[in-house]
């Protein structure tokens, strides 16, 4: 087994997938190697990481842990790690089966490369569920560009004409959202949780066009393909061209139109998004406060962070994020993030919406610290957490920060392609 080769595998398929599929898709291969080789490898990586969460970190925060036994994690890793392993089978099958109806060449080797590496990403990005709260954003994201990695592969691997591309891609989808599904169910009766999925909905389908709902999550990711397919043809020529500006560019419109945003956004300045905190918070006053803005691969963030103190010891910290170039992956995972509530003897932790926003509370009542927070206009991240009375305190500190003009902000910067 030679994980170094894995390893070039994984960063080709992700950094350079347009150079990368011609090269899958003239190698010999075989569904024992292909499984023993890359897939038994990768897929293993979120289902460890399931289990890591689940039984080893537990969910929660600020006192607030919630852990499955070992016995039932290890229980839910395996099946997790085994339904994934079938799944990715039964893509290739599906995905082998649609290629007639899109003018492709059936072939179950080429079928199985496809469903193997085009999953690459959100198995790689699937590890991140071990971060706190927001680690599925960065699932989501993967499983995003596991989609437009798809998008790209076909007219290779299965040599579908290209501009059939996008039917056969929203075909695959569907049924792979359908049958995600149906695994998370199924792990889910075995570590206690649930996953479900909203906002996807099916208008009509025959032959090789699709239409969706175009509000729903699953239109969202056909545009979002439609915008990644144009700024790839702008990326591919800057990069011959040698223009490092016009790479640059390009590049940002990349991240752009992977992100479910139309075109480069420029996250707030730093002095205008530290201008959202307050001096003070009723007795709390502000002791420091400091705002940066950063930038990598074409996309940008800004956050501002400011620090109160009182009497009785007690502290919050008010942060105010701008989710920039991310601010399509937020909006997704808003749209599709379910509602749940979990109660200790020590306290809970809830996500639910409220006024088109999504809340995340949580309060642990043995040292009276917890977290309040809120995704303003599926763009912006108002949070407050520390030590105080009660969570009330912790919700009137978001509220201290002008919400309403903060979402009316929510389209500045944003650079139309």
């Amino acid at each position: 087994m030679d994980f170094g080769k894995v390893f070039e595998r994984v960063k080709s398929i992700l950094v350079t997938p347009k150079t990368e599929w011609p090269l899958i898709a003239t190698e010999p291969a075989s569904v024992s190697g292909l499984y023993t080789g890359y897939i038994a490898i990768v897929a293993a990586l979120p289902a460890l990481a399931g289990f890591i969460k689940a039984s080893l970190i537990g969910s929660g925060g600020f006192g607030i842990i919630v852990r499955s036994s070992i016995p039932i994690g290890i229980a839910g890793m395996l099946l997790h790690y085994a339904l994934t392993l079938v799944l990715v089978y039964v893509m290739a099958l599906i995905i082998n089966a649609l290629a007639g109806t899109f003018g492709g060449q059936q072939s179950r080797i080429q079928a199985l490369k496809t469903a193997a590496y085009a999953w690459t990403a959100s198995w790689i990005a699937g590890v991140a569920i071990i971060i706190p709260w927001l680690g599925w954003l960065i699932a989501i994201a993967g499983a995003i560009y596991g989609f437009y990695l798809l998008y790209l592969g076909l007219p290779h691997t299965m040599k579908c004409p290209p501009e059939k591309a996008a039917g056969y891609t929203a075909v695959s989808i569907i049924i792979a959202i359908v049958l995600n599904w149906i695994v998370g169910l199924l792990v889910a009766g075995v570590v206690g949780t649930s996953m479900m999925a909203s906002g996807m909905h099916v208008t009509s389908g025959s032959g090789d066009q699709v239409a969706v709902d175009s509000n729903s999550a699953l239109g969202q990711l056909a545009a979002m393909g439609q915008r990644a397919e144009k700024a790839g043809k702008e990326l591919d020529a800057a990069q011959k061209s040698g223009d490092t500006a016009a790479q640059t560019a390009a590049m940002g419109k990349m991240m752009g139109a992977m992100s479910g945003s139309n075109g480069q956004v420029e996250a707030l300045a730093p002095d205008q998004i530290k201008a959202f905190l307050p001096d003070s918070l009723g007795d709390l006053k502000r002791t420091s406060i400091s705002a940066e803005r950063n930038g990598a691969m074409g996309m940008q963030v800004s956050e501002a962070s400011a620090e109160y103190s009182g009497g009785s010891n007690q502290r919050v910290t008010l942060e105010v994020s701008d989710t920039g170039g991310a601010k399509g992956f937020i909006a997704m995972a808003a749209a599709m993030a379910p509602e749940e509530e979990k109660e200790t003897d020590q306290g809970y932790e809830k996500t639910y919406s409220a006024g088109g926003n999504l809340v995340h509370e949580e309060w642990n009542s043995q040292d009276n610290s917890g977290e309040y927070s809120v995704i303003v206009g599926k763009h912006f991240t108002v949070k407050a957490r520390g030590n105080v009375d009660n969570i009330d305190q912790l919700k009137k500190a978001v509220a201290s920060v002008d919400l309403t003009r903060l979402e009316s902000l929510r389209e500045s910067g944003v650079k139309s392609n």
